[in-house]
């Protein structure tokens, strides 16, 4: 039995929400629930970028005429997917309106649409630079207006894992205010009031001109969150990105103390290629996600053995991204890379690899691909994870076994 506090929702707005919003209740035991048409609604999602084989990470795919949304949302559907998940919009938005549409309206799958806030940006994203900050605004505000009415938008995702580059691990920016701070430490704290407090004037203006429609501020692990808990109020919903093996560890516990929002898991997974073994391997990815998933329900509303603060989950990702190892060379695009791009023990079935380089950028997809003739589209190839994780959401499993199980490594 579900116990709600009538009109509470975390929309920044302090009003009762309209009869189709989106929002996020919270309970009377503490839980986080979000709701959809009055609905409690789990996310059962994916991330989704579905650039063919020998195409980069630029291509607009939001215009390609075999129409991949429409066949992967027939896989979607009957995998139990109900969520996909877009980093940023495409540049036109008519084009980016029609694929929501078809999406929700064919197949019941709904939207959450992300913005980089400039990230990628050359020369790097001067969030001190006024300029910078009102032209990232003004873009992400231009999205919500146009795409705020459409029935399949969930909600919106500021920023990925924009908070690494306080400390310079990926496109350092900083300003001369905050260099003459001398310390590194506290140079890297001033950063991320500056990006943070970006965050929330963002999200103070979406609630004015969306309050259907929650904000969820995406954040590499638990980075600097302390910080956001003091200058990104206004944000609705944390959207965490974590590669943690089979396991999220303590962040649901961690964070009712750091910055106490609905959590969900906006990038998570698991290759499905074993760098030490150099081959294809469907049964690790397929234990990994089944091992997450079951995390993500054990700290759903009203599981007592839970935190009770997450709301779903959105798995990294639906189709492998034959692009991504050398981005920067076209050659590579139409070559299914092993070459691994980075290292990270927690995914340990393979980091006895050479250099410990187990963690294989173009194989995350719970679909390979395969290349078609012509201009038809790559053949969709279903791993073992698309059916492990359909069975799981059908018949969730009794969590204390499942827990039980995982952590004996079965």
């Amino acid at each position: 039995m579900l116990l709600f506090v009538v009109g509470f929702c975390l929309t920044g707005m302090g009003k009762a929400p309209s009869a189709k919003a989106v929002y996020v209740k919270t309970l009377k035991n503490g839980h986080y629930q979000l709701m959809v048409d009055n609905k409690p609604f789990i996310i059962k999602g994916v991330c989704y970028s579905p650039i063919p084989i020998g195409q980069g990470h630029d291509y607009d795919f939001w215009s390609n005429a075999a129409k991949p949304w429409e066949t992967d949302g027939a896989l979607m559907k009957k995998m139990g997917v109900n969520t996909v998940r877009f980093y940023q919009p495409g540049e036109n938005l008519d084009t980016v309106k029609k694929v929501i549409a078809d999406l929700y309206e064919h197949y019941g799958i709904r939207t959450i649409m992300g913005s980089w806030l400039g990230f990628w940006n050359y020369p790097a994203p001067f969030y001190d630079d006024a300029a910078f900050r009102e032209k990232v605004k003004q873009d992400v505000l231009n999205m919500v207006r146009a795409l705020k009415d459409e029935k399949g938008i969930l909600f919106w995702v500021l920023g990925n894992e924009n908070n690494y580059s306080f400390s310079g691990k990926i496109n350092p920016w900083s300003s001369e205010r905050i260099d003459k701070m001398g310390d590194p430490r506290q140079c890297l704290l001033a950063r991320a009031e500056v990006y943070y407090s970006l965050i929330n004037e963002i999200a103070q203006e979406i609630h004015k001109i969306d309050p259907d429609h929650p904000v969820a501020m995406g954040n590499g692990e638990l980075a600097c969150l302390d910080v956001a808990n003091k200058t990104a109020k206004d944000v609705d919903i944390l959207a965490c990105i974590i590669y943690r093996g089979k396991t999220f560890g303590n962040i649901f516990n961690s964070l009712k103390t750091t910055y106490n929002k609905p959590l969900v898991l906006i990038e998570f997974g698991c290759d499905a290629y074993n760098a030490y073994e150099k081959k294809e391997d469907e049964e690790d990815q397929a234990a990994f996600l089944e091992s997450q998933w079951s995390e993500i329900y054990k700290n759903l509303a009203n599981n007592p053995s839970g935190a009770g603060n997450c709301i779903g989950g959105t798995t990294f990702e639906w189709t492998d991204e034959w692009w991504k190892h050398n981005d920067w060379d076209p050659n590579g695009w139409s070559v299914h890379d092993t070459e691994s791009n980075w290292s990270n023990a927690a995914y340990y079935f393979d980091i006895k690899a050479e250099r410990n380089m187990n963690m294989n950028e173009e194989w995350f997809g719970i679909l390979g691909l395969q290349k078609a003739e012509g201009d038809a589209l790559d053949k969709r190839i279903p791993r073992k994870a698309y059916y492990v994780i359909r069975e799981f959401w059908k018949h969730p499993y009794d969590v204390k076994a499942a827990t039980k199980k995982n952590n004996h490594g079965a």
